[in-house]
């Protein structure tokens, strides 16, 4: 595997919510979603590569899943990784 195949890997998909809609246009931060052993410095790395821009700060926020219930039979959503990255002051990220 590649570094820009680990990149790909790392930028699952945007986290499009009120609060990253509103810290993409106050903070200029972007939310994405990213895999729980990922660190800022990939994400950071990835960010940078594949948007072509330049990253300030990077938050991370790791969200437990949810307990499920059907019946008798009981489980838990997937435990995921929420990064929030700043970026430079003019840099933007085209989201849909």
């Amino acid at each position: 595997m590649t570094a820009i195949d680990r990149h790909y890997l790392i930028i699952q998909k945007p986290v499009l919510s009120e609060k990253a809609t509103y810290d993409s246009g106050e903070r200029n931060a972007y939310h994405f979603r990213v895999p729980v052993d990922a660190n800022k410095i990939e994400i950071r790395r990835a960010v940078e590569t594949l948007f072509k821009v330049k990253v300030t700060k990077v938050n991370t926020l790791t969200k437990r899943g949810k307990i499920k219930r059907r019946g008798h039979t009981s489980g838990h959503a997937q435990d995921w990784k929420r990064a929030m990255v700043t970026l430079r002051e003019g840099d933007t990220i085209e989201i849909l």
